[in-house]
């Protein structure tokens, strides 16, 4: 079904969250210019996201090797007879961001940015760049008067429709500090529909070795997660062991070079595509870590050990939490932690069984650029302005079931949305039809076009040379110079231009 302006009973909508994908999903929202009430639930103090740079990452312990977010980032408990003022909550909540000192984007800005604001500068900006980019979006769009700052959801639950055939509502309980009364402050709001939009870098994830979890008993500090880096000033001289090769595991272990004892070792697991056949100069691969010993030495699968390290950082990435998320008055759990995915989800944007719940941001994807479809295709189908209507359940279910057991049979995430295949395409098409365009009156914003130039950046600019794409082997960082006789361009700041034509087939997001 489709065309035309259907009645919706969505007229009242939370966006929870206030990074890059709640930021596009207020926009496309209020361009409806059909819901009644639209709000931004922000746990920190402004918009920004991830992106938000903390310069003290004092945030306790992190580390809980084979831990899952659930028992790390518990729901918290809530008070009884809201609205009421309650003592300042003391748990973990994960809020500070992973963001160091140096950090700058790895996807170029054309594809970083959203279709009608281009980032200051790039192709790769320095961190504060996209953060403000984020809380200027908000002003440009007129969107800031719907957001609600140092406001953290603790939980999420369905009201169940007293009308036969209406979606159920949501009821939202939300806490905020009154920094003035050194207080929480905790009430509840009603809404019509929700989108999650709170991002999935918050809770660190850390793998299970044998003895890690005695030697961070024995050797309290020593063990780290990169959420907590911020500069290798404080490594000085010391002896460090680096964990993970995606892109913060490289960036970590080049920086460490500068200050620490070499070399700076790196345990990893496989090659990434920007590593040479040898290390850089100042570096030590290590193979995967078999067991941390209570004497402090640490032994890797290949039978060699380490002595004497003073500080091991894990470079392993996030989970997903979703702490507030009912499960009780919800019927079921919304994210499967074995499975790595979300439950009766559908096109990484929809829910089968929660009509008027969505979610943006979560695919390994085009990261900006695409939440600007996912939001623009939510705000159509709940203004009964979209152009296609999400297929029968029986059809998702089966979209479901069919990408779970093709993704696990190449062995890759569900929510990993490939490039060079043509499944981004595909992916953005999807949403593309669903959303459809505007009224003739002009409300309702369009999904961008995926232009050849935004195309082109995607599939030749590279924030780290590739070896065999030009660079020698076992080069550092792309502001070395002398890469050999391959045709790959440097251009100023460090980023490479990639000749194509024989280069492997890894797919073009593979850094995201």
């Amino acid at each position: 079904m489709g065309g035309g302006e259907r009645k919706t009973p969505v007229r009242s909508v939370a966006i929870i969250g206030a990074g890059a994908s709640g930021a596009v999903t207020a926009a496309a929202f209020k361009a409806e210019n059909y819901y009644d009430r639209i709000s931004v639930f922000e746990r920190r103090e402004t918009a920004g996201g991830t992106w938000i740079y903390d310069p003290d990452p004092s945030l306790g312990r992190l580390v809980y090797p084979g831990s899952l977010a659930p028992e790390i980032d518990p729901p918290l408990a809530i008070p009884d007879s809201l609205p009421r003022t309650a003592p300042r909550n003391q748990q973990q909540r994960f809020a500070q961001t992973p963001v160091y000192s140096s950090l700058t984007t790895n996807v170029p800005d054309i594809a970083m940015c959203f279709s009608d604001l281009r980032f200051a500068y790039g192709p790769f900006a320095p961190h504060y760049v996209p953060r403000q980019y984020i809380e200027n979006y908000f002003t440009q769009h007129k969107t800031d008067p719907f957001l609600v700052l140092n406001t953290t959801l603790e939980d999420l639950s369905q009201i169940p429709s007293s009308i036969e055939g209406e979606p159920n509502r949501w009821k939202l309980t939300l806490r905020k500090y009154d920094a003035a009364r050194h207080l929480d402050v905790w009430w509840e709001e009603e809404f019509d529909a929700v989108v999650l939009a709170n991002g999935h870098y918050s809770v660190p994830t850390v793998p299970h070795v044998q003895g890690l979890n005695e030697y961070i008993d024995k050797f309290p500090g020593r063990v780290v997660h990169s959420k907590t880096y911020r500069s290798p000033s404080i490594y000085a001289s010391k002896k460090v062991l680096v964990i993970g090769n995606s892109a913060s595991g490289h960036d970590v272990t080049n920086e460490l070079v500068s200050s620490a004892t070499l070399p700076v070792y790196q345990s990893r697991r496989s090659a990434s595509r920007w590593d040479g056949d040898a290390p850089p100069e100042g570096i030590e691969w290590k193979p995967v870590i078999k067991e941390f010993k209570l004497d402090g030495s640490i032994v890797f699968e290949d039978g060699t050990h380490l002595d004497d390290i003073e500080a091991v950082i894990y470079c392993t990435g996030y989970q997903t939490s979703f702490p507030f998320w009912n499960v009780e008055a919800n019927g079921r759990a919304l994210w499967d932690y074995a499975a790595g995915r979300l439950i009766n989800g559908y096109w990484h944007t929809f829910f089968q069984d929660f009509p008027t719940l969505g979610i943006v941001g979560i695919p390994r994807v085009l990261t900006f650029r695409s939440f600007e479809y996912q939001a623009i295709a939510l705000a159509r189908l709940w203004s009964g302005r979209n152009t296609l209507s999400l297929p029968p359940v029986a059809e998702q279910q089966r979209w479901e079931r069919d990408r779970a057991e093709r993704k696990s049979s190449e062995r890759k995430k569900f929510h990993d949305i490939t490039w060079d295949s043509g499944e981004t395409v595909g992916w953005l098409q999807g949403l593309f039809g669903i959303a459809g365009l505007g009224t003739l009156k002009g409300e309702g914003r369009i999904p961008p076009a995926l232009s050849d130039e935004l195309i082109w950046a995607i599939e030749h600019i590279r924030k780290y040379p590739e070896p065999g794409n030009g660079e020698k082997s076992g080069q550092a960082s792309g502001t070395e110079k002398g890469r050999g006789n391959g045709s790959d361009d440097e251009a100023e700041g460090g980023w490479v231009l990639l000749n194509t034509a024989n280069r492997d087939r890894k797919d073009s997001l593979f850094f995201i």
